[in-house]
């Protein structure tokens, strides 16, 4: 039984511009403040008054930190299948297909970052909610594989809920799969960097996302495994006001940075050009 397979379609899709919406005016989930959608497009989908990082779709945040023009995908027609025959499965995922103009959850390629060659890979979370299915952990793998057989620096921009349930075990056998990717990657002394966005859950947290020689992480993500209330009836205790968020992770050690999102293309081309040159 296969978990996914190639499309035929053989038209690339464009990107379509659906973050936060498509009128004239937006509320920030945070402060509440009413804001023109041009002037939140203008500001990377940051608030100007509370600094909350709103969500970004895939091809957005690739614009956002690739050179332009350099961006080259990479098994753009990887689609899920429905190996469990989970009801409803097949049509949510040909909506999302249509509605979000992307195949599955992730976009994976190669690309310049001012001027150097990376692989990276941006999750989706506009695509059920990013959640990881077999397609999901096979473009990040392959990915993966690529750039360690290129010898390339590797970028994750992840953003997810967590397993896929309609995909049950063969969702969460991607942790491994991935995760065994990026040990050969290690391996080979290259460099990866994960960046952790808004909200970065479950098993991608336990996998590929946490597995970095440098972890970033966008100001005011929620990162973790188990949500806060599962947590909390679990260990039977009331939980500090900011756990599971990226400033509470760097307090922790799990977070090297907490990084705007204005600074991260920046920051992303400064520790590259650092490996570089203590490679050299």
């Amino acid at each position: 039984m296969g978990f996914f397979l190639q499309r035929q379609k053989k038209s690339k899709p464009v990107a379509k511009k659906r973050d936060i919406n498509d009128g004239i005016y937006t509320k920030c989930e945070t402060c509440k403040e009413v804001l023109p959608v041009k002037q939140l497009h203008a500001n990377l989908h940051v608030c100007p008054k509370c600094e909350f990082h709103h969500r970004m779709s895939a091809m957005t945040r690739i614009e956002s930190l690739v050179d332009e023009g350099t961006f080259k995908e990479l098994n753009q027609k990887l689609i899920s299948k429905n190996p469990l025959s989970f009801p409803g499965y097949e049509k949510k995922i040909n909506n999302l297909m249509e509605e979000n103009q992307i195949n599955e959850a992730v976009v994976t390629g190669i690309a310049k970052l001012d001027g150097q060659t990376v692989a990276i890979g941006v999750m989706d979370s506009y695509f059920m909610m990013a959640s990881m299915g077999s397609v999901v952990g096979e473009k990040v793998t392959r990915l993966i594989e690529t750039a360690t057989s290129k010898k390339l620096p590797l970028v994750l921009v992840c953003a997810s809920g967590g397993a896929r349930m309609q995909e049950g075990m063969y969702s969460l056998m991607q942790m491994a799969k991935t995760s065994a990717a990026i040990a050969k990657h290690n391996e080979a002394g290259l460099l990866y960097i994960s960046v952790l966005t808004q909200p970065t859950m479950g098993g991608v947290t336990a996998s590929f996302a946490t597995l970095g020689d440098i972890i970033l992480a966008e100001k005011g993500a929620a990162i973790g495994f188990a949500g806060r209330r599962v947590v909390e009836q679990t260990i039977k205790q009331s939980l500090p006001e900011h756990f599971q968020t990226a400033e509470f992770l760097q307090e922790k050690g799990l977070v090297d940075k907490v990084v705007n999102r204005k600074e991260l293309k920046q920051t992303l081309s400064t520790i590259i050009k650092w490996h570089e040159g203590s490679e050299n």
